[in-house]
């Protein structure tokens, strides 16, 4: 992936490629930020599709499948090419690993309570809400990612 990404920089004029290089992380945290979205909708889509007779957990169960193999390719891209993050051992996969979930269940409360306060309890429209609900999310995944799942080890500089 890391080869064909690479590729696909090389073939823009250089002024681009600069702006690329420059800001990298983030075109990187959009780009996979956008699979995860269709991985997402795809997922949820088949989940509709293979529950015949749309009972009422279908949407239940839709939201909960997706979310979870959403939030794990995510969780998989990010760290190895938006972050570049490396484990050494099993403890410190599984640490990172329920660092971007936590931050994931917080932003998808976060999410939550969006909805409820604005599309509730205020009227607002369901459908703007939905998008300014998503920047913001996005927005908030990436700084939690950033500062608090992703984060730069400090080196050690006992001596």
């Amino acid at each position: 992936m890391e080869k064909f990404i690479k590729a696909c920089v090389s073939i823009l004029p250089k002024p681009l490629q600069d702006i690329y290089y420059k800001y990298e992380e983030k075109w990187l945290y959009v780009l996979f930020g956008g699979l995860t979205t269709v991985v997402s909708i795809v997922s949820k889509l088949l989940v509709f599709w293979a529950i015949p007779g749309e009972p009422k957990w279908e949407s239940t169960a839709g939201v909960v499948i997706s979310w979870i193999l959403a939030v794990t390719f995510a969780f998989f891209t990010n760290k190895k090419y938006v972050f570049k993050n490396e484990t050494k051992t099993s403890q410190e996969f599984w640490k990172v690993f329920a660092s971007f979930y936590g931050a994931r269940l917080a932003t998808f409360f976060m999410e939550e309570v969006i909805f409820v306060v604005c599309c509730d309890i205020m009227n607002m429209n369901k459908t703007v809400i939905t998008f300014v609900s998503q920047v913001l999310i996005f927005i908030a995944n990436y700084i939690l990612s950033k500062l608090f799942v992703f984060k730069e080890k400090k080196e050690n500089t006992n001596g």
